[in-house]
């Protein structure tokens, strides 16, 4: 029977409350924005609401989500965050397969590794690469977005450790002496079983993709093609709200609980994608950060 001494119950019961307490200081101002959101604007715009809505309403939902410009918006954030999801999984996972390869089967495994590393330490800054999206004429496309930051190489770096370390060798010699080759190698054995990083590395794709917004005012110019992370920066940091929204649906809402409606709708998505993958977390991170 295993017993456990004072010491150590006292180092459990405070991580218990520690993580409690930071759970706790997460979820509240979450909770609040959400009372917010649900409450009159007379109690908005006197700042009575703390964590329960007062003179309860659904208006600002209702005019929100009808609101053609946060539905544009929605839109072109979604379309941003799958594709860029799908082609960044896609090109990493090509890349890293032959990169987790030894210098014997891979001649140019080292000439790569460094320009990559490089890459992570070295980039040419923002206006080259503004005139380079200019000259390919990609501004007030999705594609400025996405292919400016397809390449995470911390992201590669991991997954290459995971397929170093976590794909048995026998297994791949044996799909070989079978007459696989390397696509098939790749798609039937490394990619089922390194699910537990290609999810958490989707995730953080997916959280990142949907979530910048800085990109979006520097290579969308049409406010009407803003994805949604940049129209809410720009919503809430411009005072002159009337330039971006529809100033007829919006006029008899407090600007706080419009505000609070758009940001809580926004983190909908990230909110209902995260415990399907949660899981994936510890063995994905974990294995591919052991060096061989």
């Amino acid at each position: 029977m295993h017993i456990e001494s004072k010491a150590y119950q006292m180092f459990k019961w405070f991580n218990h409350g520690f993580l409690l307490l930071l759970s706790i200081l997460c979820i509240l101002p979450l909770i609040h924005l959400l009372a917010i959101s649900f409450s009159g604007a007379a109690a908005a715009d006197a700042n009575l609401i703390m964590l329960l809505p007062v003179d309860f309403t659904l208006e600002p939902w209702i005019k929100m989500i009808n609101n053609p410009r946060f539905g544009y918006a929605l839109y072109y954030g979604f379309e941003r965050t799958v594709l860029g999801t799908v082609i960044t999984m896609i090109v990493l996972a090509m890349a890293a397969y032959p990169l987790s390869k030894d210098a014997r089967e891979f001649k140019g495994r080292t000439f790569y590794m460094y320009f990559f590393v490089g890459m992570m330490l070295l980039q040419a800054g923002l206006i080259p690469q503004y005139i380079l999206i200019s000259k390919l004429g990609l501004m007030n496309t999705v594609w400025a977005l996405i292919l400016t930051g397809i390449i995470n190489v911390f992201h590669l770096i991991l997954l290459i450790n995971f397929f170093r370390t976590g794909i048995p060798k026998d297994l791949e010699e044996a799909a070989f002496i079978d007459g696989a080759g390397h696509f098939r190698a790749m798609w039937s054995i490394y990619l089922p079983i390194s699910k537990p990083a290609i999810a958490t590395i989707a995730l953080f794709t997916m959280v990142s993709q949907w979530n910048s917004w800085f990109d979006g005012l520097i290579y969308i110019t049409d406010m009407n093609k803003f994805p949604l992370s940049t129209y809410l920066q720009t919503m809430i940091v411009n005072p002159q709200l009337d330039m971006i929204q529809d100033v007829e649906a919006l006029e008899e809402l407090s600007d706080r609980t419009a505000k609070a409606a758009q940001i809580f709708i926004s983190m909908l998505p990230i909110i209902l994608v995260y415990p399907f993958l949660q899981k994936y977390f510890v063995k994905g991170i974990v294995l591919g950060s052991v060096k061989e």
